[in-house]
């Protein structure tokens, strides 16, 4: 699925390590890291009516991501969202707004690949884009594609990195089979993630996930068990072979840029007559309302 233009977006302000910019004036260091080797870490935000939502589970990936990979020199959380007031104060942003929130290693003093070659600390950037949730509602079509998610002995997926080349290559797959986004498996065949966002099934009543081992942690999938325990649906989190894919009554993603959606077909496994499921209604409502009632203050 391509991501509509928005002319509201055309002059943005940017956050970039302390200054405001206007979008077609920003610039990044060729020495910085994120431009080097892709070492960097983000975070995707959405603001519901002057609140940012779920920001400090946000804030916490973050700092953990920086920490797995030895980040020195980092801003601290009311620095990181002094900045994102900043930005969104600048484009004078209220609600259904999307925010992408980055933090490298910093700036090299000369090219390499060597962690010691970094001594000025972290680059901070925040951007943010007036960008509704990106799914069409009515439901998805998927495409297994031959790009696996590698395991932690390969690349830790519990790191939020930047460097996003396994899932563009597994969505290049899926755009050339007409699907809207890859469903990915691990390196044992079982359910990882699509490239973009986490996917759950639905079972006789029971909503079923995959593990974290080849995927990383996701806000709006421990959104979800949550919302599983508290309205009393059971959830059940395991390996899940490929096959069992294809037996499920329905299938959802789920993801801070595309909330909760149904999925209606991957490959030729057209679920619940290629329309939304009950229960994938239903957490889609209790999402809803939870992202009209919760959140941080930008004011």
């Amino acid at each position: 699925m391509l991501q509509q233009y928005n002319p509201k977006n055309e002059n943005l302000i940017v956050f970039i390590n302390g200054k405001l910019v206007h979008r077609d004036e920003a610039g990044v260091s060729p020495f910085d890291s994120s431009v080097q080797n892709g070492d960097a870490c983000w975070e995707g935000l959405r603001v519901y009516k002057g609140k940012i939502f779920k920001l400090e589970e946000h804030l916490d990936r973050l700092f953990k991501s920086m920490e797995m990979l030895r980040y020195e020199g980092l801003p601290t959380r009311e620095e990181i969202i002094s900045a994102i007031k900043e930005t969104l104060a600048a484009n004078e942003m209220f609600d259904n707004v999307h925010i992408r929130l980055t933090v490298s290693r910093g700036v090299k003093y000369t090219s390499g690949l060597d962690p010691r070659i970094n001594t000025k600390g972290c680059s901070l950037f925040v951007l943010a884009e007036h960008k509704a949730p990106v799914y069409d509602t009515s439901g998805l079509f998927l495409a297994t594609t031959k790009q696996r998610r590698p395991f932690a002995d390969v690349l830790d997926q519990r790191i939020h990195s930047c460097n996003q080349l396994t899932s563009i290559l597994a969505k290049l797959e899926a755009t050339d089979a007409g699907a809207d986004d890859a469903l990915m498996l691990d390196t044992e065949g079982n359910l990882a993630e699509t490239n973009a966002t986490h996917v759950f099934l639905v079972k006789d009543g029971t909503v079923l996930t995959s593990t974290t081992k080849a995927c990383p942690t996701g806000i709006t999938r421990a959104t979800v068990f949550s919302l599983c325990e508290e309205n009393e649906i059971p959830l059940d989190i395991r390996g899940i072979p490929e096959a069992e894919i294809h037996t499920a009554d329905e299938v959802f993603c789920t993801g801070t840029m595309g909330e909760i959606v149904a999925v209606n077909r991957i490959d030729d496994t057209i679920y619940n007559e290629g329309q939304p499921g009950p229960v994938t209604q239903r957490l889609a409502a209790l999402y809803q309302n939870l992202t009209e009632t919760e959140g941080y203050p930008i004011v």
